[in-house]
Formats: structure tokens, C-alpha cells, sequence
């Protein structure tokens, strides 16, 4: 029997999908469970197994075709009933075979009747043609001798219109018929350089033209939309990470020998991010129309660079979690979305968003708004640098690791003055923070 393959709802908010590419053509065997196509949504592209095993015989949905979920894009057969139709097929060809043989020998020998009348009518037709293009004209000695050196065709020669008496071709006929074919091949000859010219100078100017993949189309609509729906405003703060970076440096050999995996910066900025967002949670809302929308839990989108463009992988409900319990969620989000692995539902419901340009060594950046947040935290690079440190009345010059920190907000919700205690209080967080409680 024929198996309907649905687009399959890959989230729950959801509503359709997009084909990217089949991984088997019409008439191919397909296993149960072996992947079927590539479909991508908003968020992510993901492989989808095949249902049933059996034989593809239909599809309905071709790459880059829009499709709700629950719709038909394919159809395949089962094996039995590929089976079933394979030997009625073979029984059908011996029932017609001896009929196909008779037809194509009557064929035969009527087409071979046809093929001897047509012969002998076509060389009836040339003889009569020949017969009546010689008969033209007579052509005196002068003429054919110029003809000769020339290197004029018999062809070409009788094709002459003569004006003399019967029809006759004279001298100045001849030579009127050799002026013309020179300078049409004079034209011709400066037609093909100029085609040539053409050609070279196209072939140096032409540029190459790709069209974007799929990820880079979706990145490019979300930060044309974003632009188009925020009112993007940034403040910018320092902070001096020197004791965290002390801190990652000793704990680092014993924390990859315990965890598995690099203890890096990125917990320690959602953790101040969270204690921030507590003390202010005007950002952890965001404008639905004129309606402001509070969310209850905190959920952190972190940016996450691949080679095709960013994924912003959503860390939920991080109110919840302490510091160790960050460090091993960002780093399992970080590892399955670098390897396509990543769940459509786990790049969805983010509330604030924090992006790491610094990893690159920028240390200053303005990043978009990744909606429907309200705000977004932008990461340089850490440098040590050279700074003056105050203490009590005695001043003095130090070397320290020194973050920027970038915040963009959407000014239709939250005001400079938000920005601006965010930022301060989220620097006091990490500069006070008490490493010893923390692993």
C-alpha cells in the first residue's frame, strides 16, 4: 500500500517547514528509519527519517517549497505491494511480447516500402532541380576564365543574375557579383573581431554570483526585521575581569579533568546576567504590540558562530540553575549546535541574549537585537591593559584584564537610564564576584 509522508511539526510554535533537499529520487528503495530528506524551519534544518521501508514513488514537494505540517510532500510504496505489481508487470510484457514482435515486423517492412518511394522521389526532385539550374545560361571564355582565377564554384557562378541578351552573364555582371562577396566578407571579418573584442572584454568584467544558503537567508531576514521593529539604542561599560581570569586560569586542569570539557567565561557572564536581570526585570520582558509581556523564567540565548552563521541556542529557566549547572548546559548547547545536532524546540523562547564577538578579538561591538527580546549583551575581547587603581587617597597604575561590554536595548521599552543601571550593576557583579563559592 502507498504511505503518505506529512511534514512533521519540528516545535511546538511550528506551523510549517521548508524542503531543502531529498536524499532519495523517485524508483529508489528506502530503509525504515533511514533519512528520507533535510527540512529546515526558522530556527533549524534537521534530517528526517523515513517512516516505512519501501520504494519512493511520489513526491510532492520540491526543494525550497514552503509546506504546513501535517501536509503530503511524498508518497511511498510498501514492499509487498511492489512486489505484487512487479509480477503482474512481467506477466503483462510475455502476454504482449508475441503481439509487439508482429507489430514491429509489419512495421518494419511498411517503413522500408516508405523508405524506397521516398528515395526515388528525392532523386527525382535533384535531377529535375540540376536539369533546370544548368540550363540557365551559357557563359563566354572571358567569363569562365575570370571565374577560374577567382576560384569561383560552379554553384556560385550560375547563381549570377545575367543582363545580357537571354539571360546572359556578362564581364561586369561577374565582376559586380565578386565586389559584392568581398565586401560582405569585409563585414563579416569585422563583425567576428568585434564579437571577439566583446567577448574578452565580458570575460574580464564578470562577476561571480552565488545565491545564499538557507541559514543565511533566514539570519539575513531576522536582523532586517529586528532593525525594522526595535528602536536600537547602545551604552557601552568596562569591567576588570582580572580575578576571574585568575580564577579560570588556576581551576581550568582540575575542571576539564573532572567535567570533561574547558571551563571558559561564557558561565560567568549568564551568571551576572541572571543576578542582574532579578535585581531588573523590566528586562525580561518584551512589547507585544502595546502589550509589555513579563516572562516568569529567565532563559538566556547565547550566540553560538558556525561555519555557515550563528545559532542562538536558548539556555531555560537559568534562575534555576546554580554556576556548575550553567557551565554544563552551555557547554552541551554549544557542542550539539556545532554539530547539527541541536533541537528545533532549544532555539526558541529566549529573553535575553548575549553574543561573544571577543572570541575573534574584537573588543568592541553593536549587535541587533535578537527579537522578540528587548535587549541584548554584546562581549569583547579581554586585554590586559594598563589602569589606574584608587585606594582610599592613594592612586596608583596597574596591568589588568580589561572587557567591554556593549548593551543594546529597544527604546520603545526600556530607557537610557535602564541601560545604564544594567550595565552597572551587571560590572559589580562580575568585578565582587566570590570565586571560592562558586565550583
Amino acid at each position: 500500500m502507498l504511505t503518505d509522508i506529512l511534514m512533521p511539526q519540528l516545535g511546538e510554535s511550528i506551523t510549517e517547514g521548508t524542503i531543502i533537499q531529498w536524499k532519495k529520487k523517485i524508483g529508489e528503495s528506502v530503509e525504515k528509519d533511514e533519512v528520507l530528506l533535510e527540512i529546515g524551519t526558522d530556527k533549524v534544518d534537521s534530517e528526517i527519517p523515513s517512516p516505512v521501508g519501501g520504494v519512493l514513488k511520489e513526491i510532492l514537494a520540491k526543494p525550497n517549497d514552503v509546506f504546513p505540517v501535517n501536509e503530503v510532500i511524498a508518497r511511498i510504496e510498501s514492499s509487498s505491494e511492489k512486489k505484487i505489481i512487479n509480477e503482474n508487470e512481467i506477466e503483462e510484457k510475455q502476454k504482449i511480447s508475441e503481439k509487439d514482435k508482429k507489430e514491429d515486423l509489419i512495421l518494419k517492412i511498411d517503413n522500408n516500402n516508405d523508405n524506397i518511394a521516398s528515395v526515388s522521389e528525392n532523386i527525382k526532385i535533384e535531377i529535375e532541380q540540376k536539369n533546370n539550374h544548368h540550363k540557365k545560361t551559357f557563359f563566354t571564355p572571358l567569363v569562365r576564365s575570370i571565374a577560374r582565377k577567382k576560384k569561383l564554384s560552379e554553384d556560385e557562378l550560375y547563381s549570377i543574375e545575367g543582363s545580357g541578351q537571354l539571360g546572359r552573364v556578362t564581364k561586369n555582371d561577374l565582376l559586380k557579383f565578386l565586389e559584392s562577396k568581398n565586401n560582405h566578407q569585409t563585414k563579416e571579418h569585422q563583425t567576428d573581431s568585434i564579437s571577439e573584442d566583446i567577448i574578452i572584454n565580458n570575460s574580464q568584467m564578470d562577476d561571480s554570483v552565488e545565491e545564499m544558503d538557507r541559514m543565511r537567508q533566514m539570519i539575513a531576514k531576522h536582523m532586517r526585521e529586528s532593525i525594522d521593529t526595535s528602536a536600537h539604542v547602545y551604552l557601552a561599560s568596562e569591567c576588570d575581569m582580572s580575578n576571574i581570569v585568575k580564577f579560570v586560569t588556576e581551576k581550568k586542569p582540575t575542571f576539564l579533568k573532572k567535567e570533561g570539557f574547558k571551563l571558559t567565561y561564557t558561565p560567568f557572564l549568564i551568571y551576572a546576567v541572571v543576578k542582574t536581570i532579578k535585581s531588573l526585570p523590566q528586562f525580561n520582558s518584551h512589547l507585544n504590540g502595546i502589550n509589555i509581556i513579563h516572562k516568569k523564567n529567565i532563559n538566556i540565548g547565547m550566540a553560538v558562530a558556525l561555519e555557515k552563521g550563528l545559532m542562538v541556542p536558548v539556555l531555560s529557566n537559568c534562575d534555576e540553575l546554580n554556576f556548575l549547572g550553567i557551565c554544563r548546559k552551555v557547554n552541551d548547547l554549544a557542542t550539539r549546535s556545532r554539530i547539527n545536532k541541536i533541537k528545533p524546540i532549544e532555539l526558541s523562547g529566549s529573553t535575553f541574549t548575549i553574543t561573544n564577538f571577543g572570541i575573534f578579538g574584537c573588543v568592541f561591538g553593536l549587535p541587533i537585537i535578537n527579537q522578540p527580546n528587548s535587549a541584548i549583551l554584546g562581549v569583547g575581547a579581554i586585554k590586559k591593559r594598563p589602569v589606574v587603581i584608587e585606594s582610599n587617597s592613594f592612586e596608583s597604575i596597574a596591568i589588568r584584564s580589561i572587557c567591554n561590554f556593549s548593551l543594546g536595548i529597544d527604546h520603545r521599552l526600556l530607557d537610557g537610564s535602564d541601560g545604564g543601571k544594567f550595565l552597572k550593576h551587571f560590572v559589580s557583579v562580575l568585578e565582587g564576584l566570590d570565586t571560592g563559592s562558586l565550583l
